[in-house]
């Protein structure tokens, strides 16, 4: 295996873990934004306030998104298993 072949492994692996974790950074991005502005509108300084529909927000994404995502992994899984025999010489 070539150095050439492992940075194009890790670079697949990098772009596939950034494709598949950016819906849920961006949902989390904007609650926490539209909450933080609200908290600044209304100068209200609770700290935990931001936690509770941050979580309910990731976990709608996952509960839409969900079956997406874990094709993205799956379909890079079998592209890295499909191209074993090359990665061995």
């Amino acid at each position: 295996m070539t150095v050439d072949t492992v940075t194009e492994i890790i670079r697949g692996a990098l772009y596939t873990i950034i494709i598949t974790a950016a819906p849920m950074l961006l949902i989390s991005l904007i609650v926490g934004l539209t909450i933080s502005i609200f908290q600044t509108v209304t100068s209200i300084q609770e700290q935990t306030l931001t936690f509770v529909p941050k979580i309910l927000s990731i976990f709608l994404t996952l509960m839409l998104l969900g079956h997406w995502m874990l094709n993205n992994i799956i379909s890079y899984m079998e592209q890295l298993w499909n191209n074993f025999a090359l990665y061995i010489k």
